[in-house]
This record gives C-alpha cells, structure tokens and sequence, in this order.
C-alpha cells in the first residue's frame, strides 16, 4: 500500500479536532490561518499521499476559511502550485482583487507564493487536490503563474484525466506498492504539466516523454469508458484519438503489450469481478461474456482458462463455496 496520512476528527477528543485538522492542512497545501463557525466541535477527513516530488489529498470539511496571507508567505514558502477540485458542496476563492465561485468538478489553481483565501460554505465540502513544486514543472519561471486564479475544466480533456487519476489514487492506496509511488508521481507531474500547457496554450514547452504519458492516460481512459462495446478495437481506438495504428501501437510497445492484449486483459478482470460478485451468481457465464465484449460463449471459456488457469464455471463455483465456508 502506498505510504498514507488519514486524519478522521472523530478519531480524537472535541476539543482538539479543528486544531489537528488545520494541523496537517498547513502541511498538505501551506501553512494557512483557517477559522470555522463549527470550530468547537469539527467534522473533518483527509487523507493525504506523497508521489515522487508531489502531494495529493482528499479531505472532506465542514465549513472553513482558510487564508494564506503575505506574513505566512514570508515565514514558510515551499514554492508549489495547488490544484483542487470542489467534488461535492459549495465555496469560493480570492486573490489579488478578484473572487470566484468554485464550480464544481473545475480545477482551481493557486500558488503557495502569493496571498489567497478560500471558503467553503455551510454544508460540508469534499476536495480532491495536488500540491506540486514549481521547479517540476517544464516551465520557463513565472510562465505558468498566468494560470493563477483561473478555473479550469475537470470535465473533459487533460482536465478529465488530471481529476480521475486523483480521485482513483485518493479513493484506494491499497492496489499500489511502495515502490509505484515514484512512477505514479511522473504520470501525475506529467498530467499536471499538461493542463497547464493546454490552459496557457504551451504545449511546445512539454517534453517529449510527459506527451507520450499524457496521451496514452487518454487513450487508456477511452478504453475503460467503451469497454462493453463489442466493436472496441485497437482500430477504433486509434480512430476515435486521430492516431495512426502503428503510433498506437509503439506507445502500447513501451508498456510491454500490445492494445489488443490491453483491452483483452481489461475485459477478463471485468468478467472475473462479476463472476466472483454474489449478487450476479444469478446471471448466465454467457450474458456476462456478451457483457465484456464475449458474444461466443467458447471464445470467453478459452480465454478465461488461458488466463486465470480454470475455466469460469469452475472459478464461479469456487468462489461460492469459498464464501459458504466464510459463512459458517
């Protein structure tokens, strides 16, 4: 499991929970002055996991302003920019003059040398964010400052991505080693890196290899959200992005498979999750083959045996058995 910092406020005495939150929110983004009207009696979770040179955070807060003022930036700065988007509740934010609403699933964009405030309001506020350097980023100094204070979509595009791999990664550490955390911190540097670049319209500043990371995010992206399409293949994957087939091909070579075998080892986990889920032991092995993309039932046996070594009427009987025998 990656390295992890999970603060729950009911985990501690009353007294002591809007302390202890505002605590380790001054690590996460910066030291901030932060008030509350609930302050006597705080809700608040975060969780909060290092990647390579990066933070990113989940916290859910009952209503808080918190205010990174000139003072805060002369004692401690650490030089980062914070990127959060507003997933649930409502807030708001100001600097240097201007105020905005946050909008939810819209990024918006800070920096840890320049004084800002932001709200949230009555209903408590679920934020997922990333806090990275400056120096990581590929940018020529103060360039990317022009993306302060804008909001930027987390809806669709580079956006999209950006906000599904924090969400992913915020959501469960447990899939992850260790040992993943410096890789995964080069994809999310590199998604960081690119919608910044798409919201300055500076792509020519991003290197080669953050290019390849960011397009193959999408391409792998599209391929989760078509997955039950029958017609899903690597040519129309490679229609859909506007790529060549041998490009699509070459970045899958980098990977060390190819995308046919990509979208084949995407289907079977689906199926093997479906056949080991209870609540579908009612449904024919055919109809959750057709499901992922099976239309020929012997096609899905041959495969699914190929795979995990048994074929899916045996793996399902098993797993009921194994949860009789949890049950007892």
């Amino acid at each position: 499991m990656l390295t992890q910092t999970v603060f729950r406020s009911e985990d501690l005495p009353v007294a002591d929970r809007f302390d202890a939150w505002c605590e380790i929110m001054g690590r996460v983004p910066a030291p901030m002055n932060m008030t509350s009207e609930f302050a006597a009696d705080f809700q608040a979770r975060l969780r909060c996991i290092p990647l390579g040179k990066a933070n990113v955070y989940l916290t859910t807060f009952q209503q808080a302003t918190l205010r990174r003022t000139p003072r805060l930036i002369r004692q401690s700065d650490p030089e980062a920019y914070n990127l959060s988007v507003l997933l649930s509740g409502e807030g708001g934010t100001a600097w240097d003059g201007h105020e905005a609403a946050y909008r939810p699933l819209d990024f918006h964009i800070a920096s840890t040398s320049l004084p800002f405030e932001v709200w949230s309001a009555r209903p408590p506020a679920t934020i997922v964010g990333v806090e990275i350097p400056r120096a990581a980023l590929p940018f020529p100094y103060g360039r990317a400052d022009r993306a302060i204070g804008r909001q930027v979509s987390g809806r669709e595009g580079v956006g999209a991505l950006l906000r599904q791999f924090l969400t992913h990664v915020t959501a469960d550490a447990c899939p992850y080693r260790p040992d993943d955390a410096p890789r995964l911190g080069t994809v999310l540097t590199d998604l960081v890196a690119a919608l910044f670049a798409h919201t300055l319209s500076a792509e020519p500043l991003l290197p080669p290899e953050a290019h390849r990371h960011t397009l193959l995010l999408r391409i792998k992206s599209f391929i989760h959200h078509n997955l039950a399409e029958h017609d899903l293949t690597p040519s129309r994957v490679a229609a859909a992005l506007h790529l060549s087939r041998g490009y699509l091909h070459r970045l899958f070579q980098q990977e060390g498979i190819t995308a046919a075998g990509y979208i084949r080892r995407l289907r079977m986990e689906a199926a093997r999750r479906d056949l080991a889920d209870p609540a579908q032991h009612g449904i024919p092995i055919h109809a959750i083959a057709a499901r992922w993309g099976y239309p020929r039932a012997a096609d899905f046996t041959r495969a699914f045996r190929d795979t995990y070594g048994m074929p899916p009427i045996e793996y399902r009987r098993d797993g009921v058995r194994r949860q009789a025998a949890d049950a007892r």
